[in-house]
């Protein structure tokens, strides 16, 4: 299970267009389960499922029906098809909304059931490569738990699973492997454990900024703690730290917002966020350095 990470605009869903055929690329191969997508992308296509990041287009159709047709095209018999539908179902928890009509404008099934029943045509039939374009997008906290359990169930059985996404912290949990794209180009990969390094007990300290105010981690005096990365977010900063400075951590903290200084701030352990806030440092979303100040 490899995770492709990256902002808006870095690239991720013109991989997956190219990988399907929908896009050639300039240059360079892409193969899928010994296919070339490029040179035949036809055969590389039938070795793929897709949910895409759009909804999928099931207005007239039930959510059964709708993934039972997914197995039919995909080769399956009418009873694995159902029987395959009917365990999505139970593993995804819409048996309420399972033979719901969806109608027009978003009427009878709402955009998280539609949602879930798109993951679940990509993943009715066995197939070598599954892609998944943000699979969460619209879905509910109980649910999208359940759908990641389904995902890692699906690369357990022997599926390949790319698993787009901007979701750092649900990508860390399910995913083997993480790509992190910047500008179309590969900026981080590796496992999570190898991306966050040998710090794997490091502490991030987050602090918000009042809107107009300072950044007082990059004043002149800077923090009066060392800390190993710096990554400002808009009106977040987020400071990297070796536990053993978080006491101090804490009552620089707490004085910066005595003296209305910041608005909050939160002592958490480092995440693979931090990670990838860090690799795509050059966009203009964020911008980091390291140092270490005293």
């Amino acid at each position: 299970m490899v995770g492709l990470l990256g902002h808006n605009g870095a690239g991720k869903t013109t991989l997956v267009s190219q990988i399907v055929g929908l896009l050639k690329p300039d240059s360079g191969s892409i193969r899928v389960a010994d296919a070339n997508a490029v040179a035949d992308p036809a055969t590389a296509r039938r070795c793929v499922a897709l949910q895409p990041q759009s909804q999928a287009p099931i207005d007239g159709l039930t959510p059964r029906g709708a993934i039972e047709i997914a197995g039919r095209v995909r080769g399956m018999s009418g009873a694995d098809a159902a029987a395959s539908a009917r365990r999505l179902a139970e593993d995804l928890d819409i048996h309420e909304w399972f033979d719901r009509r969806a109608l027009p404008d978003g009427r009878g099934v709402s955009g998280g059931v539609r949602r879930l029943t798109a993951f679940a045509m990509a993943a009715v039939a066995p197939v070598p490569l599954v892609i998944l374009d943000e699979p969460s997008n619209d879905v509910d906290a109980g649910r999208r738990r359940r759908l990641w359990d389904t995902v890692r169930r699906l690369g357990d059985e022997g599926a390949g699973v790319l698993l787009v996404t901007h979701n750092v912290v649900e990508a860390e949990r399910v995913v083997d492997e993480l790509v992190v794209l910047d500008h179309g180009k590969v900026v981080a990969a590796g496992s999570p454990k190898d991306l966050r390094g040998p710090g794997d007990d490091d502490l991030r300290l987050e602090l918000s900024l009042n809107l107009d105010g300072p950044d007082p981690s990059n004043s002149p005096t800077g923090a009066p703690i060392p800390f190993a990365r710096r990554i400002r977010v808009g009106h977040r900063v987020l400071l990297t730290l070796d536990p053993s400075d978080a006491e101090a951590a804490v009552a620089w903290a707490r004085r910066l917002r005595a003296e209305h200084l910041i608005e909050e701030y939160s002592l958490a352990p480092a995440t693979l966020e931090d990670v990838y806030l860090a690799a795509t440092a050059s966009s203009a979303a964020a911008t980091t350095e390291k140092a270490a100040h005293a």
